[in-house]
């Protein structure tokens, strides 16, 4: 009989702490990350060579990494007696790197790109959560840098130059959890104005990266696919 009330408060525990995670502190996931809506510019003719390419009216060289800019995860969240999962999603502007753009007669590339994101300081609508991944999945107590290295050029196409979206490929070395694993991530980018914009978004298994999905007493699970998502922002 002691073991039985036992096990009956052990679950009444984790069902009350299941309440109190999805009932009490829920809320709406916001959207994926997507590009900003481009901004208006007076109608000018350009030369041949300005439209080369989606950077050729801002230069080339280095372009770091400005304000603005947000990475972060989404995952999927069952709690026990709910009918269907929810999206889990983290984020935080504690982003830094560069992009380097270089010019090859009329054609322009992004010759080389790195990033670093702090993942210890991603918050979401629950705290607890937060709470969570310091020490579970991500751990970002122990591995506190996500970092995504390019390790092939991104021919950039000509018809960027006008402040239309194109879409490419960035193939590099992404660590996450302190595993570095090869990806290619498909990328929507736009100038705007001084500025370029990059989005975009990769999935995978935990597993690929060494971490286990988080569970809450059984009541609280994490579906086994992670994905990582930014919005970023580069100003010369």
């Amino acid at each position: 009989m002691v073991l039985a009330g036992a096990g009956v408060a052990a679950l009444l525990g984790a069902g009350a702490l299941g309440f109190v995670y999805f009932g009490l502190m829920g809320g709406m996931a916001p959207a994926r990350l997507t590009l900003s809506a481009a901004t208006p510019t007076p109608s000018t003719t350009t030369s041949a060579s300005a439209s080369a390419s989606p950077a050729a009216g801002s230069g080339t060289g280095t372009w770091k990494v400005a304000s603005g800019s947000v990475a972060g995860y989404r995952v999927r969240e069952q709690l026990g007696f709910a009918p269907a999962p929810s999206d889990a999603v983290g984020r935080t502007s504690a982003v830094s790197g560069s992009i380097t753009i270089t010019q090859s007669v009329a054609a322009y590339s992004v010759a080389a790109a790195s990033f670093s994101v702090d993942v210890s300081t991603l918050t979401s609508d629950r705290s607890m959560r937060d709470q969570r991944i310091h020490s579970m999945g991500l751990e970002s107590d122990r591995y506190p840098t996500a970092t995504f290295t390019l390790t092939s050029p991104i021919a950039l196409p000509s018809t960027g130059a006008d402040g239309q979206a194109f879409r490419v490929q960035a193939v590099g070395d992404l660590t996450i959890h302190g595993t570095t694993r090869s990806v290619s991530i498909p990328l929507d980018a736009r100038v705007n104005g001084t500025k370029i914009e990059v989005a975009g978004a990769t999935t995978f298994p935990f597993s690929e990266f060494g971490m286990t999905p988080p569970s809450i007493g059984g009541f609280v699970t994490v579906q086994n696919n992670a994905t990582m998502e930014f919005d970023i922002v580069f100003q010369q």
